[in-house]
């Protein structure tokens, strides 16, 4: 049996999760995130920092372990990713309550700045794409763009958990994979013993031909 044939495949391919745009952007918040906590906020006696930095690295996290445990369990991965989504909604939130309680405007569709920086963050991916800014932003820059990057981070991760959740009603977990395989293998034994019996009468036959070929000249064997 060839293990690399898509037909006896129990784990499943997995997109190489640093390819993916959503863990990508994970890593952009991040960053961005530790250095806006180091940047904006006390350095102790304010909960609020580790709060943020934990909620950033469990997005992260959570993705890439997602992707790892996917290869034998979609429940997994959707559990996983939902655990992503939900920290970087609190992150979204900690964004929102630091821009609130300061005065400073969420950058809503009127706003100047508000469609540059959408294309800004939906055209790029990388944290180098970032990182030239980070000492330059002011605070207000900073938490608007974790708001967008939490934002379509959150989309990108939606619409990976319908698919992953359209897969699973389809296709079912490893067990029905397992199953599939196993009874793959075994049909394609059936399929091929029976064609070597098939050709045992003709076989024999040749063989029989051949001899009286051999008995007709003289030949012995």
């Amino acid at each position: 049996m060839n293990t690399k044939d898509n037909k006896y495949q129990i784990l499943k391919r997995i997109r190489p999760w640093r390819e993916a745009f959503y863990y990508q952007k994970s890593v952009v918040l991040y960053q961005l995130t530790y250095v806006f906590c180091k940047r904006f906020l006390p350095a102790y006696g304010d909960r609020t920092v580790d709060q943020m930095v934990q909620a950033a690295r469990s997005g992260k996290q959570n993705i890439i372990e997602g992707a790892e445990d996917g290869e034998t369990s979609i429940e997994m991965h959707v559990k996983l990713l939902n655990v992503a989504r939900s920290s970087l909604q609190e992150l979204r939130e900690d964004y929102k309550d630091y821009l609130l309680s300061r005065m400073l405007p969420i950058w809503s569709s009127t706003h100047p700045r508000y469609q540059g920086m959408q294309q800004f963050c939906k055209m790029h991916n990388k944290v180098e794409d970032y990182q030239k800014y980070f000492q330059k932003w002011t605070n207000e820059e900073m938490a608007n763009t974790a708001l967008t990057l939490c934002y379509q981070t959150d989309a990108m991760l939606h619409k990976t958990l319908l698919h992953l959740e359209k897969e699973f009603v389809e296709k079912g977990g490893i067990k029905e994979r397992m199953h599939a395989v196993r009874t793959g293998y075994r049909q394609a034994q059936d399929a091929e013993l029976a064609s070597l019996r098939k050709e045992v009468p003709a076989l024999r036959q040749e063989v029989a031909r051949l001899r009286a070929l051999l008995e007709k000249n003289g030949i012995k064997y």
